[in-house]
């Protein structure tokens, strides 16, 4: 990449990209399983031809080299395509995938897209898909914002933007996810009717999300009373952060409905 188009790039919303070095068993589901659920790095995405066929559709091992032949018996079996019943949900910043995978369990006929910048965070995502034999995710290791660039207009579903990187600091404001840019892309993608569900345990966020979200018509926040933000929506599935409780306050569940 040139320095002119490193400067054309926005600001990173997320930290660091890689921690401490994986475990044999994940980095062998990192170089095994994640080709096949890959969300592609380029170009529009087709979102049938993402999902269908099935990853490893020809049987395990297809498409794996000859260092990783080890590993073909960590993909999952073949089986059908997920249906799109329950259509298109999106979650940015996974983590290490437990609310992911448990909602793609419990919801199979949906299709999910994770994105999640931290390596480390993916090869847990894939243990958990390895283990629970979910056929109805696709990941994608870097930034939301260009996958969100690459889906159709009116794709998505639902949306899932949970327990982000706050920025606490003043100066830092300009790097958290949620600006003016990203909800008109946001909005873009979202059918009328869709959900967006953005959960923090930061109180500057949560005062900062929800005066981006009502400032914009595109959007309609659903509380009707207090106890809608402070508990979270049914079938939530706690995340590993969430259980933590690093932020300044008890989490706020903010829910908005694209007009």
């Amino acid at each position: 990449m040139t320095p002119e188009m490193d400067e054309n790039r926005p600001l990173r919303t997320y930290g660091r990209i890689k921690a401490r070095t994986l475990k044999p068993r994940q980095a062998g589901l990192v170089e095994a399983l994640l080709p096949h659920l890959a969300v592609p790095e380029e170009g529009a995405i087709d979102v049938d031809e993402l999902f269908s066929p099935p990853p490893c559709g020809a049987g395990p091992g297809v498409g794996v080299t000859a260092a990783s032949s080890q590993n073909a018996a960590l993909i999952p079996p073949s089986q059908p395509s997920p249906a799109r019943g329950e259509g298109l949900i999106l979650e940015i910043g996974f983590g290490g995938g437990e609310h992911l995978v448990a909602q793609a369990v419990a919801h199979p006929d949906a299709r999910f897209i994770g994105v999640e910048p931290f390596l480390n965070g993916v090869a847990s995502c894939l243990r958990h898909i390895e283990e629970s034999g979910a056929q109805n995710i696709r990941l994608h290791q870097g930034d939301a914002r260009d996958v969100i660039a690459r889906l159709p207009d009116g794709s998505l579903d639902l949306a899932y933007i949970l327990f982000p990187d706050p920025w606490p600091k003043t100066r830092h404001h300009k790097r958290r996810l949620i600006q003016p840019e990203f909800l008109s892309e946001l909005a873009r993608v979202m059918k009328p009717g869709a959900e967006m569900r953005f959960a923090t345990d930061w109180a500057n966020y949560a005062s900062w999300t929800l005066e981006h979200f009502t400032r914009d018509p595109r959007f309609v926040w659903t509380a009707e009373r207090a106890e809608d933000w402070r508990t979270p929506w049914p079938g939530h599935a706690t995340t590993r952060y969430e259980a933590k409780r690093l932020g300044d306050c008890a989490p706020v569940w903010l829910r908005f409905v694209r007009a």
